[in-house]
């Protein structure tokens, strides 16, 4: 099985305070992989040193076997990787459909413009009906799949998601996870951060555990005992 992403003994935080102590992973290709662990973990963080918005004080990235520690976060659409960060962060003056075309960096995926966004529609059914709509009257739900539809308008190989059900009602969150599903099966490779281990496991091919900023559990998805997990997260099972 080819790896998209080869993460090796990595460190990384912010000025003084490091958050990733050693953190080595692989994310396979064309599977949905999914992280998860406490507050605090290093999660999130993870995620920015592999976009370039925190430098790696050691340790290496690779994408597709080359070296991408160091490379600057406005590089990163155009080698096809997207983030979609926490927090629903829209334009919030600028339309839908506004927000999904700033989603169209690169020189390439701005040539298909008009095909990604019937693709976004095609995802999201509910933004074509609000492509008109401001961003910054959508509800939560809403957002949330905008912000998701505007990062797969860069055409990425690999799609780097943090937290996407936060905060959202039950049945958004479904309708997210079936949208990640299809995503999968379109050949998407995808790095979930997710606090919600059911939701995690029952979409995802494999599962890292972070705790402390260090991986403490690497498995398949479907061979998680969730007992231990959830003992692992709350740190009762050293």
């Amino acid at each position: 099985m080819s790896h998209m992403l080869e993460i090796r003994r990595l460190r990384a935080g912010y000025g003084a305070i490091n958050v990733l102590w050693d953190v080595s992973l692989d994310i396979a290709e064309g599977q949905l992989t999914a992280i998860v662990g406490p507050n605090g973990a290093g999660k999130s963080t993870l995620l920015k040193s592999i976009m370039g918005l925190v430098a790696p004080s050691q340790g290496e990235i690779l994408l597709r076997g080359e070296a991408v520690s160091g490379r600057s976060t406005w590089d990163m659409p155009g080698l096809g990787v997207s983030l979609i960060p926490e927090g629903r962060m829209v334009f919030p003056d600028m339309s839908v459909e506004e927000n999904l075309i700033m989603g169209a960096f690169p020189a390439r995926p701005r040539l298909a413009m008009a095909h990604n966004l019937e693709r976004a529609y095609a995802l999201f059914p509910k933004l074509r009906d609000r492509r008109k709509q401001l961003a910054g009257s959508l509800s939560g739900g809403e957002a949330q799949m905008v912000v998701m539809a505007r990062g797969m308008m860069a055409e990425p190989r690999l799609l780097l998601i943090d937290e996407p059900s936060l905060g959202l009602a039950p049945v958004i969150v479904h309708e997210i996870f079936a949208t990640l599903r299809q995503l999968k099966e379109q050949g998407v490779t995808i790095v979930l951060v997710e606090q919600n281990t059911h939701m995690a496991l029952g979409v995802a091919d494999r599962v890292f555990m972070m705790r402390s900023g260090r991986v403490v559990l690497d498995q398949a998805a479907a061979e998680v005992d969730i007992a231990r997990l959830h003992d692992l997260y709350f740190a009762l099972d050293a």
